[in-house]
C-alpha cells in the first residue's frame, strides 16, 4: 500500500459515495485507474466494506452505553462472541486486557431496553460481573452503521 492508496481510503472514509472521477482528480489518476486501485484494496482486504454514517437518534436508538463484561468461568466464549456479532443492540465488542473480558458498545431505544439487554446477558449465563457506563454526549465518534434485522 502506497500513499495514493492511503489517500483513496481517506477520501472514501469521508464519503463512500464519492465518484471515481472526483477521487481520481484528488489523487491525479484517471477514473479507470482509480477504480482498479479500489478493486485491489477491496481484494487485499484493506477495504472491508463501504458503509454510511446514520444518525442513531433519528433511527430510534439514542441511548449509548459501554458494558464491561467479565465472562462467567463456565461461559461458552464462542457462544458469547456469536451473540455479540448477531445482537442488534451491540455495535462493537472488543476482547480487552485487564479485569474485564470484553468491552461492548451498545445502542438501544431506552433505558428499559438497556436493562433488558443486561438481563439477556445474565439469562444466557455469560456474566460473572459487569459494569455499565452511560454516554451523556459524544465529543468524537465513528460512524454509526445499524445491523440489518435477522429474517
Amino acid at each position: 500500500m502506497d500513499s495514493i492508496d492511503r489517500k483513496i481510503i481517506a477520501l472514501l472514509a469521508e464519503d463512500a459515495r464519492r465518484s471515481l472521477t472526483d477521487i481520481g482528480d484528488q489523487i491525479g489518476l484517471s477514473a479507470s485507474a482509480t477504480n482498479e486501485r479500489i478493486r485491489r484494496l477491496v481484494a487485499s482486504g484493506a477495504i472491508r466494506r463501504f458503509t454510511l454514517d446514520a444518525d442513531p437518534t433519528a433511527l430510534g436508538v439514542p441511548v449509548l452505553a459501554f458494558v464491561c463484561v467479565a465472562l462467567a468461568p463456565d461461559a461458552d466464549e464462542a457462544a458469547f462472541r456469536a451473540f455479540a456479532a448477531d445482537h442488534p443492540a451491540i455495535e462493537e465488542a472488543h476482547h480487552v486486557t485487564g479485569g474485564w473480558s470484553y468491552m461492548v458498545k451498545v445502542r438501544v431505544p431506552s433505558l428499559p431496553d438497556l436493562e433488558a439487554f443486561l438481563a439477556e446477558l445474565k439469562a444466557r449465563k455469560f456474566l460473572a460481573r459487569s459494569e455499565t457506563i452511560m454516554a451523556l454526549s459524544s465529543a468524537a465518534e465513528a460512524t454509526y452503521t445499524p445491523k440489518a434485522p435477522k429474517p
